[in-house]
């Protein structure tokens, strides 16, 4: 299986952000990936207004138009939107809420995901703004072409979901062989160390295969390392069943492609058989 991590620094224009995605989905499927992941809030980047502005349905002009671009290059994407929730009230104002959504669309394939464990922490509260998803996604990712073709079991999860275990040991048991992770991982001190062990952890956890897209840091290097809100910080991982770096980007723009073994899967799973004993 051949999968492209799009790591991309994101605007806060929705059409900006579009076009940029679709340039992308044609240039993985020149190079022959089967699935193409981009980070979370591709919609729209965290931090630059509202969100609830921006929203749409599912059937609305922007998930529309990703549809028709993974339709047209052949390509399962797996994309970061928003789309309307709900009403709450926080300090006397009602607000908007969101559903922080990921996107799947390509060929016999149409599902998403709304993000579950929502970030309220250090200091932010995305719960005041958007709100959690309750159901677990995995699905069917068509690889290959010809008598060779066969589908691959994904599980979805988004940027925060990564410091629950739990979840990335029930997509496997759901029968995901890779779990892909779309961020918008903040950055300060020590958070790519973090992000990277994270990773590493959630793939050991689940003996799948985590394609983890951060979104790129603004800024590029000369920004790391600084407290700001969750923009991003690069160094989007596809990592091994067995924790192992298969690739990584660093701060920059990059669209990182890379194949996977998918028979790693159960080779790991018998030797290191931690979902069957924790049954």
């Amino acid at each position: 299986m051949r999968i492209a991590l799009a790591q991309m620094e994101l605007s806060a224009e929705p059409q900006e952000n579009l076009g940029a995605a679709k340039d992308v989905i044609v240039r993985a499927a020149d190079a022959g990936a089967d699935l193409v992941v981009f980070p979370e809030a591709t919609m729209k980047a965290f931090n630059t207004g509202r969100l609830d502005t921006v929203a749409e349905p599912l059937d609305g002009p922007f998930a529309t138009a990703v549809r028709a671009a993974a339709a047209d290059a052949g390509v399962t994407v797996v994309l970061g939107m928003f789309r309307p929730a709900d009403v709450v009230e926080r300090d006397g104002k009602e607000l908007q809420r969101v559903h922080n959504t990921l996107l799947a669309t390509g060929p016999d394939v149409d599902a998403h995901y709304d993000k579950i464990r929502l970030f309220d922490a250090f200091g932010f509260r995305e719960s005041d703004t958007v709100a959690p998803g309750s159901e677990l996604v995995v699905i069917d990712v068509p690889v290959g072409g010809g008598e060779v073709r066969r589908t691959v079991r994904v599980g979805l999860a988004t940027c925060f979901d990564i410091r629950f275990p739990e979840q990335f040991v029930e997509l496997a048991q759901r029968g995901a062989e890779v779990i892909v992770l779309p961020a918008s991982w903040n950055d300060g001190p020590g958070k790519v160390r973090q992000w990277e062990t994270l990773v590493s952890a959630r793939a050991m956890d689940s003996t799948c295969f985590i394609a983890a897209v951060d979104a790129a840091r603004p800024g590029g290097p000369a920004k790391a390392g600084k407290p700001e809100g969750p923009v991003g910080v690069g160094h989007s991982i596809l990592a091994s069943p067995d924790g192992e770096v298969v690739a990584q980007a660093g701060f920059a723009p990059q669209l990182l492609i890379a194949d996977i073994d998918l028979d790693e899967v159960p080779r790991l799973r018998k030797t290191i058989p931690v979902l069957e004993i924790r049954k």
